[in-house]
Formats: structure tokens, sequence, C-alpha cells
């Protein structure tokens, strides 16, 4: 089992950044991907960035350029820095890990704060 607790969410007004982070803890040597979801109201959850155990990241088009994923294996921690954020970033971000276990990845998912742009 894997707990996440993200942490770094709120209001910010467009144009700003802001920082989401998500510790780990539990069976964490066997996650073979971390990263981040989010869902706007009124939309399905999508896939916003991640990160493997190999180091290889990838992002959905919308956020290239201004979002980055990290990550900090001594604290067990990945975080997502967003710049130049729009109104149409507001939606539930949700941290996202997977263990592949008998070649089955198992998903675990954070409580999933809330990111509001508007001024």
């Amino acid at each position: 089992q894997v707990q996440l607790v993200e942490s770094g969410a709120g209001l910010v007004q467009p144009g700003g950044s802001l920082r989401l982070s998500c510790a780990a803890s539990g069976s964490i040597s066997s996650i073979v991907v971390m990263g981040w979801y989010r869902q706007a109201p009124g939309k399905q959850r999508e896939r916003v960035g991640i990160i493997t155990s190999g180091g290889k990241i990838s992002y959905v088009d919308a956020v290239k350029g201004r979002f980055t994923i990290s990550r900090d294996n001594a604290k067990s921690t990945v975080y997502l820095q967003m710049s130049n954020l729009k109104p149409e970033a507001t939606a539930v971000y949700y941290c996202y890990a997977a263990q592949l276990v008998a070649d089955v990845l198992v998903a675990f998912w954070g409580q999933g704060p809330q990111v509001t742009v508007s001024s």
C-alpha cells in the first residue's frame, strides 16, 4: 500500500505560480511511476504529467513549457511547479502513484486539493 499526501494548493491570480507537493509513504520502493492528474468542473479527469522511476517525464500538451514535474527521492516527494497559470487550470489536482504487481499497475491517489486560478 502507498499513501499520498498533497500540499500547496489554493487560490492564485492568472499569470501567477503555484507549487504542489506530494509526499509518499508506505511501500514506496515498489512505486514505478508518480505524477499528477486534474479534474475540472464538468470534465473528466485528465493526466497532467508523470515521472517514472527511471526519471522519464511526460506532460499533456496543454501544460508543456509552463508546468514542471520533479522529485526528491530522499523525501519520497514529487512536485508540480505551475507557472503562468490560466483560469482554465482551475481544477482538483490529484497526486498519483502506481506499483507494478504481477504485471498489473495498481494505482493510488491523493486526496485531491483544489487549485483555483482567478482574479
